[in-house]
């Protein structure tokens, strides 16, 4: 980025959101840009699932599962309930759902070379 750009930028009178907004937002991002906890989080979107089932669908191993799900969860991207001994994990809301299935679908616009949408 040039000098100039953040002086056109800043006349626009636009507020770039507080620092601890953006680190929650960069982190929140990292988080999903390992495949194998995008394809929890894509799955999880819309249903709620246990290890063993999550593992069973992204053909990851369950420690590995274990370990992505604990740092989804550190990100605010998922909850977690008991069900007795086990742990059943869902997205967090409306915000994380959209975000997982606007970021796929730029994705598949990209590859495809689908016009995006305004």
């Amino acid at each position: 980025m040039y000098a100039r750009d953040n002086a056109a930028g800043a006349s626009t009178g636009q507020q770039l959101p507080a620092d601890e907004l953006v680190e929650a937002a960069g982190t929140a991002l990292r988080m999903l840009a390992d495949p194998t906890r995008l394809r929890i989080v894509w799955l999880l979107r819309e249903t709620e699932m246990d290890v063993a089932g999550l593992a069973a669908a992204t053909g990851a191993a369950r420690p590995a599962v274990s370990q992505h799900l604990a740092k989804l969860r550190l990100a605010g991207l998922l909850r977690m309930r008991r069900e007795g001994r086990r742990a059943i994990y869902t997205v967090r809301g409306g915000h994380v759902r959209r975000l997982i299935e606007e970021v796929v679908s730029a994705a598949e616009h990209h590859l495809t070379g689908a016009p995006d949408h305004d």
